[in-house]
């Protein structure tokens, strides 16, 4: 769990200290407003600010800031004692997850994916900035040492794509796969409409639930988890095999198919299986022997172990359309008895401007084009309705 080398206190905190000194204060009832379950405050940081070893530039706080600082203190959260000012980014980032969660979970919309991504990406920006915050590492922009500004003038922070390419970022590779490939989406879906694409992400977005938690757990503390504040959430759903079939096969937007795809091709096998990349479950109906375990709505079992095994020939898996080559398509309608040759296939190609991603053709992987089944589909419909080249 991350620490701070030596707690400290802000800028804001010392105003208000050499404020209370003005007034008289004793030191050790200083020492206790500045103090929480969070972070504990040595009294030597209150006598270097009385004796002037420490913070000299720092001006005391006004009359007026210091009653707004008394009347709201403690100014904690009762339920985890993060304070609303000092430990604001931690509680902004726990409460964008919440919200990313509850709004996936919220019956009747539509676009709950996007939604999701948009919200999540903010929780874990506010992670990464709370942890570099306490690891005293800069999160600005800077460009020769001198700190970049908004249009606005408020200092230029980090997105979330810079914090967890950082080198001290914390999180393994699994995490800042999955974090990636969410950003990744979210740039092709920010400033336009798709099609519901919650089913075809489901597991990445599992998968960032469970890591988020994990890292705030990891770096500040199981006592910030989330587990209290969200629970399970009731289905309303089972599936049946038309349904299966309608869920598995739903098309993606082009452009969305052509992103994951991208992505998925630049990680190996294992790292796609990673959980902390993608985290797949398998829900099955289950009836119980034992009236005393009857209730239970979720059992973990084993990995490797019988009852696993059964629920793995259940589980909805993700699957990748077969894609081929140009060569592929003409090599397969010449085995179907067709006159077909490269040159053919080009003009058929040119004629139907089967390469615009709409038609759901094929895609573009790696710079190369590939085609799917539909394509060579297409193609022995047009041949057998008699199409020679122009």
């Amino acid at each position: 769990m991350l620490r701070r080398a030596r707690n400290k206190l802000e800028k804001w905190e010392v105003a208000i200290v050499k404020a209370m000194l003005t007034k008289n204060y004793v030191p050790q009832d200083i020492q206790a407003y500045f103090s929480r379950p969070t972070r504990s405050i040595n009294h030597a940081r209150i006598s270097e600010i009385r004796d002037k070893t420490k913070h000299v530039a720092v001006r005391a706080a006004t009359d007026e800031e210091l009653d707004a600082f008394l009347t709201a203190w403690p100014d904690v959260d009762p339920s985890t004692g993060l304070h609303f000012k000092g430990d604001e980014l931690l509680i902004k980032a726990r409460e964008a997850m919440i919200a990313a969660v509850h709004t996936f979970n919220s019956a009747g919309l539509f676009f709950r994916a996007e939604l999701f991504i948009v919200t999540a990406i903010i929780a874990w920006t506010y992670l990464m900035h709370a942890y570099y915050k306490r690891r005293g590492i800069d999160y600005r922009y800077k460009v020769n040492g001198a700190v970049q500004k908004t249009k606005n003038g408020a200092d230029k922070h980090w997105e979330l794509g810079k914090c967890v390419a950082h080198g001290e970022c914390p999180l393994d590779k699994g995490v800042v796969d999955n974090l990636n490939f969410l950003s990744e989406i979210r740039h092709e879906i920010e400033h336009q409409s798709t099609n519901r694409i919650d089913d075809a992400l489901s597991a990445k977005l599992q998968a960032c639930c469970i890591n988020f938690n994990d890292a705030i757990k990891s770096l500040f503390g199981r006592e910030f988890a989330l587990e209290k504040r969200l629970p399970i959430a009731l289905q309303f759903v089972t599936f049946d095999g038309t349904q299966r079939a309608g869920l598995i096969g739903q098309d993606l937007p082009s452009n969305l198919e052509t992103a994951m795809e991208n992505f998925h091709n630049g990680l190996t096998e294992e790292e796609q299986a990673d959980p902390k990349f993608r985290y797949r479950v398998a829900f099955v109906p289950k009836l119980s022997g034992k009236a005393s375990k009857s209730d239970l709505a979720i059992e973990f079992v084993k990995p490797g172990s019988p009852e696993a095994e059964a629920a793995e020939r259940v589980l909805l898996k993700e699957t990748e359309k077969p894609k081929h080559l140009p060569s592929q398509i003409v090599a397969k309608a010449k085995a179907a008895g067709h006159n077909f040759g490269q040159y053919d296939h080009t003009k058929l190609v040119d004629q139907l401007n089967a390469r615009e991603l709409g038609k759901g053709y094929g895609v573009w992987v790696a710079n190369k084009w590939y085609w799917y089944d539909a394509w060579y589909e297409k193609v022995i419909e047009k041949l057998e309705e008699g199409w020679t080249r122009p």
